[in-house]
């Protein structure tokens, strides 16, 4: 759950990002004139990039500049214009440093370090620790229900949210596995995929918070609450993709639903006997201090970890956690189920 209401601050960190885009760095005339003079020759100083090839009258020689990226980067879509912005970029960045000035932004983000081509290393890494989580959690939810809880003569499972905790495992994974590809390389094909793998994460988290704890359990009941919920999270994520990438009205959506699923958590917590609702607490109340540090945002440390990476490692035990309550829930509705039929 913390992934939800995490997910929903950060789209809402990015829409105010890509609106001031326009950074203090990007607007020094230092880093203008260097990124104006390298994109012109292919060089900083007497450094040249080799997939920035141009004669002695500014022509490229080998075709143009952006066919000529080594084929490990082409992937990530770095280019000769995106090289000359990242090195300009540190090496104002190392000038600032000696006159004893703090990093500052640039094109509204912080100046990171690349490895391999990574834009943001740190981010990447406990994404995909947060990936990694949410498959152990999924596989050992599958794992209890088939092999370690009794089973209905029909070989399904007794508890009647499973199929809809499998989805969620799956929309979890694909949307930290977007989070990884976003903080590699941030273009607009991966902010895309990032932005909606995460609305459909939270919107899903949404009816699924709904439907548990009103214990919803019919099926017409569970497609009468769930189908308008679907319809507008669809349209919306096909608006932004193919329509506009609108960051203040999408803002506003995923505050709302991420607002509104953890007042139903919170209150869902705080009325049932629920043995484990301890465990739901501390996510709900982890989850809200995890995003201060998006609210105190600093710069990275040594060029890799700033507050938004230390945020998403901060995530992975609380993941830990939402998924061993999950597992706990269809214990204690396996348990009661079981009683009931004998």
């Amino acid at each position: 759950m913390i992934d939800r209401y995490s997910i929903a601050f950060y789209l809402v960190l990015s829409c105010v990002i890509g609106i001031l885009d326009a950074s203090a760095g990007d607007a020094d005339p230092r880093y203008r004139a260097c990124v104006a003079q390298c994109e012109k020759t292919g060089c900083i100083g007497e450094r040249c990039f080799p997939h920035c090839n141009f004669s002695s009258d500014g022509v490229s020689i080998d075709g143009p500049w952006y066919m000529q990226e080594p084929l490990y980067l082409k992937w990530k879509q770095w280019d000769c214009q995106s090289d000359c912005r990242y090195n300009c970029m540190m090496d104002r960045e190392k000038e600032r440093e000696s006159n004893g000035d703090g990093p500052v932004k640039y094109h509204g983000k912080w100046p990171f370090t690349r490895v391999y081509g990574i834009q943001e290393p740190a981010s990447v890494v406990f994404s995909a620790l947060n990936l990694a989580m949410h498959f152990h959690g999924w596989i050992s939810f599958f794992i209890l229900l088939n092999y370690k809880l009794p089973l209905k003569q029909n070989k399904k499972a007794y508890y009647e949210y499973a199929s809809l905790w499998h989805i969620y495992g799956l929309l979890s994974m694909n949307s930290w596995f977007w989070s990884a590809v976003f903080h590699s390389r941030d273009v607009d094909l991966t902010e895309k995929l990032d932005y909606s793998s995460a609305v459909a994460l939270l919107g899903y988290s949404l009816i699924l918070a709904l439907l548990r704890s009103f214990n919803v359990r019919e099926e017409a009941a569970r497609v009468m609450a769930a189908a308008p919920l679907l319809a507008f999270i669809t349209t919306h994520i096909l608006y932004l993709n193919f329509y506009q990438l609108d960051y203040g009205w999408n803002m506003k959506v995923c505050v709302v639903m991420a607002v509104a699923q953890l007042l139903i958590w919170a209150i869902w917590a705080g009325v049932t006997h629920h043995p484990s609702r301890w465990k739901l607490w501390v996510v709900v109340i982890g989850g809200g201090l995890a995003m201060l540090l998006e609210i105190y945002d600093f710069p990275p440390y040594r060029g890799f970890f700033d507050a938004h990476a230390v945020w998403h490692a901060t995530t992975i035990p609380l993941t830990y956690l939402w998924w061993s309550f999950i597992r706990d829930d269809a214990e204690f509705r396996t348990t009661n189920l079981v009683k009931k039929a004998k």
